[in-house]
């Protein structure tokens, strides 16, 4: 069954109430950017369980039935949650797939702070979303469905438009499927846009000390809030997901940091510290806080994007401030 087939089969059915919608989202981001704009008029299911790595995880039988038995699924897409592309294509659903990193007129850009916006070969129909055959994987986008870091980089949330055209997105898929809550929907996702753009402004000024001080991550995550906020990220420490850095690696990035005199480097959530201490040992280097890119410590919830995102520019600054 295609996603389209999925969409007028719901569209021809009677509309449901918004508290009984069974909506299903892949991890917390989307979460709580689905739950800003269904506000008291139901809620979510999260699959990724707090403290999960979004890039591998692995349903049990409870979720793989709500995602089965669910009428909408949101998503970011098989980019960076290649294990929900799987279970789509073994157990499916019955409902509709909204993909939203292809919803149209996001800023997009490759791994590495390479810009991408035209040439990543999505296909876009006039609602954002995809309709390609439930979850099956595709290899016609250059992507490593093991999230390695080369092509799309999918970690679209940390450019706070981005997020403001999702919830915009968010809100007509709602209307659609419970109309009796249209108007709800849509007002949530205009006062929610009205707050990133604040939460916007905030992370200016937070992050306004940085300025160029050069800065390491733990993998390449934050290309978008480097581009956004004009950070300089001077390297990494994986270079991809699904390996540990080995002491080639290693070398290579002391000798970078050294070249580049790096001010900050970042361990992460779901990581282990020790390649941090290894890359910095000797080194003037500051070590700033765990960064969590994906929410997955925070609780979930409609807070939990802006504080995210907020807690990141902190961490930043904070570390780079000493």
């Amino acid at each position: 069954m295609r996603y389209s087939i999925a969409l007028a089969c719901a569209m021809m059915g009677t509309p449901l109430a918004a508290q009984d919608l069974r909506i299903v989202t892949d991890f917390a981001v989307t979460h709580s950017l689905v739950s800003m704009v269904l506000g008291d008029a139901g809620e979510a299911v999260l699959l990724l369980d707090q403290g999960g790595d979004p890039h591998s995880f692995q349903l049990r039988p409870s979720q793989a039935r709500a995602l089965a038995e669910a009428d909408l699924v949101f998503w970011v897409g098989e980019e960076l949650t290649p294990w929900l592309a799987r279970a789509l294509g073994g157990v499916g659903t019955q409902g509709e797939v909204v993909t939203l990193i292809r919803a149209e007129g996001l800023h997009l850009q490759d791994f590495a702070h390479g810009h991408s916006d035209d040439d990543h070969g999505h296909a876009h129909d006039d609602h954002g979303h995809s309709h390609d055959d439930h979850g099956h994987a595709h290899d016609d986008h250059g992507h490593s469905h093991d999230h390695g870091h080369d092509g799309l980089d999918p970690h679209v949330w940390m450019n706070t438009g981005n997020a403001a055209i999702w919830l915009d997105l968010i809100a007509e898929e709602l209307a659609g499927h419970a109309p009796d809550q249209a108007d709800s929907f849509r007002a949530n996702a205009a006062a929610s846009i009205a707050e990133i753009i604040t939460l916007n402004s905030e992370i200016e000024a937070i992050l306004e000390p940085v300025g160029a001080a050069p800065l390491v991550m733990f993998h390449d995550a934050y290309g978008y809030l480097a581009d956004q906020f004009g950070l300089n990220i001077a390297g990494t420490i994986t270079l991809g997901d699904a390996a540990a850095p080995g002491a080639q690696r290693l070398a290579e990035l002391r000798a970078q940091l050294a070249d580049a005199g790096a001010a900050c480097i970042f361990p992460e959530v779901n990581h282990s510290s020790r390649y941090v201490d290894v890359v910095v040992e000797g080194t003037g280097v500051r070590v700033g806080a765990e960064l969590d890119p994906a929410g997955v410590l925070l609780e979930p919830g409609p807070a939990l994007y802006p504080t995210l995102m907020r807690n990141m520019a902190q961490a930043i600054a904070d570390c780079v401030s000493g």
